[in-house]
């Protein structure tokens, strides 16, 4: 089995910083890309920024500059959320896409989800 664990979600005032972490265990042979996602109750789930083994990254246009995102040669992966704004508030959620042996497919994995609010 495979489990993805995010940790570092609270509340912040708005113009502060948070730092998430994604942890992963269990049966993994490697991870290719990695990303976080977030979501309000009544809107869909939306990409927030994705890291892809070799480093690549990509960002939603409403986070660029202010979110940083990276991962460890192991199997964590954070996000720097810097300049909080309070539209960043949300739910936040953490997804690998996951080799669990060398047959060349993987599987994609969604973290419980850790809870980020920003007040004004």
């Amino acid at each position: 089995q495979v489990q993805l664990v995010e940790s570092g979600g609270g509340l912040v005032q708005a113009g502060g910083s948070l730092r998430l972490t994604c942890a992963a265990s269990g049966s993994i042979f490697s991870i290719h890309t990695m990303g976080w996602y977030r979501q309000t109750p009544g809107k869909q789930r939306e990409l927030v920024a994705v890291i892809t083994s070799s480093g690549s990254t990509n960002y939603a246009d409403s986070v660029k500059g202010r979110f940083t995102i990276s991962r460890d040669n192991a199997k964590s992966m954070f996000l720097q959320m810097n300049t909080l704004k309070p539209e960043d508030t949300a739910v936040y959620y953490c997804n690998a896409e996951i080799f669990r042996d060398r047959s060349g497919v993987y599987y994609a994995y969604w973290g419980q989800g850790t809870q980020v609010t920003v007040s004004p």
